[in-house]
C-alpha cells in the first residue's frame, strides 16, 4: 500500500499532462481504499509461508532450480519435489 501511495503521489504531479488521468489511475486508487483487497493480500502472504507452498528442507528429496536474469537483476527458485504429487 505504501508503494502504491508513493507512486500515485509522483504520478499526481504530472496529472495535468496526462489525458484522463483520474480514469487511468482509478484501479490503483481502488487498491488504496478497499479493505477486502488488503485482507486478500495478507491471506496470500500467509499461504505463501505455510505448507505445502513453503516447507522445511528435506535433503533426501529431489530438487529443481529455476533461474532468470536480466541486465539489472537475477532471481531464482529452489523447489523440492512433493512426494504426494506425481
Amino acid at each position: 500500500m505504501k508503494n502504491i501511495r508513493k507512486f500515485l503521489g509522483l504520478a499526481n504531479y504530472y496529472r495535468r499532462f496526462i489525458k484522463n488521468f483520474a480514469q487511468v489511475a482509478r484501479p490503483m486508487n481502488v487498491l488504496m481504499r478497499k479493505e477486502e483487497q488488503q485482507k486478500a493480500f495478507d491471506e496470500l502472504k500467509r499461504i505463501f509461508i505455510t505448507k505445502p507452498v513453503l516447507a522445511a528442507l528435506d535433503l533426501d528429496k529431489e530438487f529443481r532450480i529455476e533461474a532468470d536474469a536480466l541486465n539489472y537483476t537475477t532471481g531464482g527458485v529452489l523447489s523440492m519435489k512433493d512426494s504426494n504429487k506425481r
